[in-house]
């Protein structure tokens, strides 16, 4: 018994590991505004929803032109992570995100729920919404 719950703690770690490790790969793009490397750790069918269920666009070549646009037009682009929490697969990013240096930064919460090794679903949630 004892053997199964530490078999049951390792794969829920390994699991969080991956999850973590595709939000910060796509946070770290992000900032570098390298639009190829963002949409990488994203499943080709990824939601992105307003927070609770708002469906902003679906699919990973949506997500490439609207991001690869952003990017383009906003070189002081910058999302800084203020806290991460993670459980299971799910990550929740807690962010500050520069847009232009002379105005203050956009507070948000990320969702990220991760399916079959990818980012599959996000959930934004934008101060003053």
């Amino acid at each position: 018994m004892a053997f199964l719950a530490f078999t049951s703690l390792k794969a829920q770690q390994n699991i969080e590991t991956i999850a973590e490790q595709l939000a910060q790969e796509q946070l770290d793009a992000y900032n570098a505004r390298d639009i190829e490397a963002f949409i990488l750790p994203y499943a080709e069918d990824v939601k992105v929803f307003n927070f609770p269920d708002q469906l902003l666009y679906e699919g990973r070549d949506e997500m490439y032109g609207l991001y690869g646009r952003m990017f383009s037009r906003t070189p002081d682009l910058h999302c800084k992570l203020v806290n991460r929490m993670v459980m299971g697969n799910t990550v929740i990013d807690q962010e500050e995100v520069t847009i232009r240096k002379e105005e203050p930064p956009m507070r948000a919460i990320a969702i990220y729920k991760i399916r079959d090794g990818k980012i599959a679903e996000v959930y934004f949630i934008r101060d003053g919404e």
